[in-house]
Formats: C-alpha cells, sequence, structure tokens
C-alpha cells in the first residue's frame, strides 16, 4: 500500500499541502471561528498569570486536540491516518524568567492540577513511577532541547527559568489527544521562549519532537496525534503519513457533519499502556518479525530489517504480486498462526529471549513483564490482519472524498460503509474497543449516523459518527436520550454539550501575542466579572509552590520560573 500523495495533480481543489510554519496571531478571531467564550476564556488566563507571577505572558501557544477519522493504531506501523483538528485546545501562556532556575508549571485548574517545579536540566528523568499532568510538560521541555540539539547543535540556548500557566479544554482519557495538545503547546511555548522564531519553527520538525518526546511519559506514540495538532487547518481533514511526517488537506464532502460523543468511560494512555496500548506495539513487532520470516528471511535478518507491519510489504508484493490490503491481510491470515506464547516466539526468533529484542524500550519491557505476568497468548495473526485493512480503509476514504465524479450523496454512504468496517476491525481483531464504545455506536447507526466507530486509542473514550448535516440535531436528540441520559443525570446542558457535539475541522497549533492590560485594570475586570475565587485559587496554588522562598525576602515574581511541555510527533 503506498502513500497517495501523487493521487490528484497538484492545485485540485479536493486535496492540498498546508503552510509548513507555526503562524503567529495577534488577534483571537485568526485562530477560532465560532468558539464560545473564547475572550473570557484568555481573560481569565491572562488574569492568573498576573496574579500568580505579577506581570504578563510573552506569549500564549495553543494547541488542539483531534478525532481521527479513520486509521486507528497504525501509525506506528509506518500507515497513514486520516484525522482531523477540533476546537478543543490546550493554552500554554509563558513567560521567560532569567536568572531563575526553576521551572514553575502552574493551571488555571490549580485545585485539578497542583502547581509543580522542576529544575532546568534538559536531561533530568521523568518520574514515571509517580504519573502527573506535569510530566507531559517536562517531557515537552525535555524534547524541544532535543530538537535544538539535532537542529541547530551550535546554537543551542542555555536553559532559562520560565513562569506558566496551563489550560486545556480536551477531555482526558476520551481519546481526543489531551495529551498531544499540552505537549504541542508546551513544546512550541518552550521554543519560542528560547529565542526561537516562529518563522523557524516547522510543524513537522515539531510534530515528530513532541511524538518522541511523549515517549518520556511511558507512552510508545506513532505521531498522528502530535501531527494533527500541530498542521491542522480550518474546515479540511488532513491525510498525515509518516518517516517523514507529511500532511496532505483533504476536503471532505459537502454535507459532511461529524458528532463526537465520548462514552464516559476513561482510559488514561500513559496509567493503562503496558496491558494495552504498548503491548499492542509489541505484538505488531512480533507480528511483523515472524511474518518476515515466513516470507523467507532468517532470525537475524528479520531482526535487523523489520520494525513494522510497513517494512514487510515488499516481501509480500515479492511472493504474491501484490501488496494491497486484501493481498497483506491474506498472506497473514495463510502464515501467522492465530496465537503464540513468549516461550514460542522467543524459539522461533533462535532463542533471543523478548526482552532482549526490545532492549532500551521501557514501554515495551513493561508491557512484557505485565504479559509474562498474565500468562498472555499474543493473538498476533488477529493484530497484523486488523493494520494492513485498516491502512487500506484510510487510502480508500481519501480516494472517496476526491472522487468529484460521484455525487457527494454517494460518496458520504461509501465513508460510512469504511468507518463501521473500520470499527468491526478495531473491536474484533485489534480488541480495542469496550462494552461502552459498542453501545454507543450501535445506538448512533440506529439513529441515523452513516458510519460511526470509536476515534483514538480506545478502550474508552469517544466515538466519531457521520452525519448529514440536516440530521445532526435530531441526531443529537436520539444519543442524549438513548445513552447520555440515564447517565448524566444533574448535569447542566452545557456540561452535556461537551460530552456530545457535532463539530467540523479546526485550525491546528499557533502561537499568538495578544494586547496586554496593566495589573490593576485586569484584577479590576476579572473581580468585576465574579471572578475573582477561581483566579486567586489558581495564582494561591502557583504561589504556594515557592511560598518558603519567597517569605525569605525574594518577591514572588522573580522566584517563579515555568515550563511547560512542548513538542510534536511523527
Amino acid at each position: 500500500m503506498s502513500g497517495t500523495d501523487d493521487m490528484k495533480p497538484e492545485g485540485t481543489a479536493l486535496s492540498f499541502k498546508p503552510s509548513p510554519t507555526v503562524p503567529l496571531f495577534t488577534d483571537l478571531v485568526e485562530v477560532y471561528t465560532s468558539s464560545p467564550d473564547v475572550e473570557e476564556r484568555y481573560k481569565q488566563i491572562a488574569t492568573a498569570f498576573e496574579l500568580a507571577y505579577g506581570g504578563t505572558p510573552d506569549v500564549y501557544a495553543r494547541a488542539p486536540g483531534r478525532v481521527n477519522l479513520i486509521g486507528e493504531h497504525i501509525d506506528y506501523e509506518g500507515y497513514g491516518v486520516l484525522p482531523m483538528a477540533i476546537r478543543q485546545d490546550t493554552v500554554v501562556a509563558v513567560r521567560t524568567a532569567p536568572g531563575n532556575d526553576k521551572l514553575v508549571v502552574g493551571n488555571l485548574d490549580a485545585a485539578k492540577y497542583p502547581t509543580l517545579e522542576f529544575g532546568l536540566d534538559p536531561t533530568q528523568p521523568v518520574d514515571v513511577a509517580n504519573h502527573s499532568w506535569a510530566n507531559y510538560f517536562l517531557s515537552a521541555y525535555k524534547g524541544a532541547f532535543e530538537l535544538l540539539r539535532s537542529s541547530r547543535p551550535d546554537s543551542v540556548p542555555e536553559p532559562v527559568g520560565l513562569q506558566v500557566i496551563v489550560h486545556g479544554q480536551v477531555p482526558t482519557g476520551s481519546g481526543l489527544s489531551s495529551s498531544a495538545a499540552i505537549v504541542c503547546s508546551s513544546m512550541l511555548a518552550v521554543l519560542y521562549a528560547l529565542g526561537v522564531p516562529p518563522s523557524e519553527l516547522d510543524k513537522a520538525a515539531v510534530a515528530e519532537a513532541a511524538c518522541k518526546a511523549e515517549r518520556y511519559v511511558g507512552v510508545t506514540s506513532g505521531g498522528m496525534d502530535q501531527a494533527i495538532s500541530m498542521m491542522g487547518q480550518q474546515g479540511v481533514a488532513m491525510h498525515v503519513e509518516f518517516n517523514p511526517v507529511r500532511g496532505v488537506c483533504v476536503v471532505l464532502p459537502e454535507g459532511a457533519n461529524f458528532v463526537i460523543a465520548n462514552s464516559m468511560a476513561v482510559s488514561n494512555k500513559a496509567e493503562t499502556a503496558p496491558k494495552r496500548y504498548n503491548l499492542r506495539v509489541v505484538e505488531c513487532r512480533l507480528a511483523a518479525v515472524l511474518l518476515a520470516m515466513k516470507l523467507g528471511l532468517n532470525a537475524e535478518e528479520a531482526l535487523e530489517k523489520i520494525r513494522t507491519l510497513r517494512d514487510v510489504e515488499p516481501f509480500i508484493a515479492e511472493k504474491y504480486g501484490a501488496a494491497d490490503g486484501a493481498t497483506c491481510a491474506n498472506a497473514v491470515s495463510e502464515l501467522l498462526a492465530e496465537q503464540y506464547g513468549i516461550a514460542e516466539i522467543e524459539e522461533a526468533l533462535g532463542g533471543l529471549k523478548l526482552s532482549g529484542l526490545f532492549a532500551g524500550e521501557p514501554g515495551s519491557l513493561r508491557a512484557l513483564a505485565v504479559a509474562e505476568a498474565d500468562k498472555y497468548s499474543f493473538p498476533l495473526r488477529k493484530r497484523a490482519v486488523h493494520v494492513y485493512t485498516e491502512a487500506q480503509r484510510v487510502l480508500d476514504f481519501r480516494a472517496v472524498c476526491e472522487d468529484a465524479s460521484l455525487p457527494s450523496s454517494e460518496r458520504l454512504l461509501k465513508l460510512g460503509s469504511l468507518m463501521n468496517d473500520s470499527h468491526g476491525s478495531c473491536a474484533d481483531l485489534y480488541g480495542c474497543s469496550c462494552d461502552e464504545l459498542d453501545e454507543l455506536v450501535a445506538i448512533a447507526r440506529g439513529a441515523g449516523a452513516l458510519g460511526s466507530r470509536l476515534t483514538g486509542a480506545g478502550w474508552g473514550g469517544c466515538t466519531v459518527s457521520l452525519v448529514r448535516e440536516e440530521d445532526v440535531e435530531g441526531f443529537l436528540e436520539a444519543l442524549g436520550d438513548k445513552y447520555f441520559k440515564a447517565r448524566t443525570d444533574g448535569i447542566t446542558s452545557d456540561q452535556l454539550s461537551e460530552l456530545l457535539f457535532a463539530t467540523r475541522p479546526s485550525n491546528g497549533a499557533a502561537l499568538l501575542k495578544l494586547e496586554t492590560k496593566d495589573e490593576e485594570t485586569i484584577v479590576e475586570e476579572a473581580v468585576g466579572a465574579g471572578e475573582e475565587a477561581v483566579l486567586e485559587e489558581a495564582a494561591e496554588a502557583v504561589e504556594e509552590a515557592v511560598l518558603e522562598e519567597a517569605a525569605e525576602a525574594t518577591p514572588v515574581a522573580e522566584v517563579l520560573s515555568v515550563v511547560m511541555e512542548d513538542t510534536a510527533a511523527a
């Protein structure tokens, strides 16, 4: 299965390349369209920053979450995916604090996400054993310096104290990539604070760096989430491919609307990785190596040359004459057994212990340890069949979007069918669905969705449904009545709208330098709007982190140094 960058002639209205560098805006309307309360939100962030640090941010960095329309669990196998950015995002306000030797990371939601401090050393380890929200920021901080060392080794700036306030709207554990949103926005904030101009912030490079950086929190990310968070554009989905990261904007058929529904079954990727996400990464590597050996490579050759199922494609093509999704899946069904035990795999690899195969990959080693303790059998055939057929569905999805010979109504039906097939594969072959997601999908299809599937890593989180524009209102009512009513007793309509909403493609990451007001004006406006308690709570949490040091005659504004994670990956 080759990529499709050259499927359409340059300049076609149905696909085009995204802008290459991170934009710097001076007005919120340049980033947000029809986003409710955006000015009020940024005012709250600015006020919390002023109260905590005695000044205004140098810049705001924002990066959105995403919904993946099709292409689940294949990015880490080298295959392209087709997501779109959503309006919910994470904003990181940052200011340099020269002379300070700390990174202080505060959050507008201080009660839930307490302030944490770190040193300035960009090589410091991330404490994976004690997971905290600020680990994502520290990972981005480390990743920002790694990007600079690789791209401009002779001019890497010295670390500097940072003051940071973060606010995120992407629900955690929802499958909408809250982790990529905070890592990407944090990395952009750090890079800007270190003096890198926006014109030198290549979206693809930052995405790759963010992907690698997120692995410091213990997740073997494939790169889709960071790529679309960085490269998303208003009004279009994006076909994202890897090695290197690149994207093509894909125009969806007229009348296409997508509804996101949160199952409220939470699956935190970092905390559940050993039994779920990282275990699937391990399974795919093992399937790829064993499949390559069945196709003629000896163990030594396979271990040296094969890391992903995509690496096996040339050998499948040589034996079977093609390497499309169906041919690859048939090869897998013919050559791989349904399940393998650890001892059986190690014997096939000439006695090599799996701990040796995955040496230097902490996430994979933890997954192996859990699998061995559970006496787990690896269903490698199912995992590989899913990857190959899902990769083909991505190509088919884009091809349908670009087929101007078909009326929009027919293209919508085809896209819906591909989404339905994708969910079935995720549930039955990849084992990444759950009862709540399956129930939501069934209700959605019964309520008129042309297609519905889980989105994101799965095991909880959200579904995405393709709905005709004229059917959206009734569809939302049906899901609210049949799924959410019994589960959301007592919540407001505003709260429900964060669990169930229609969305269209939104802008990707950006930097903003906004007009600032003096401290007295900001505080007066906040108090006048009745926000004093919320803002003081956020400021108090930040100040408490340095209270003892501040009491020794050093002003709070000089003591606080904050760094937020910032990265983008592939």
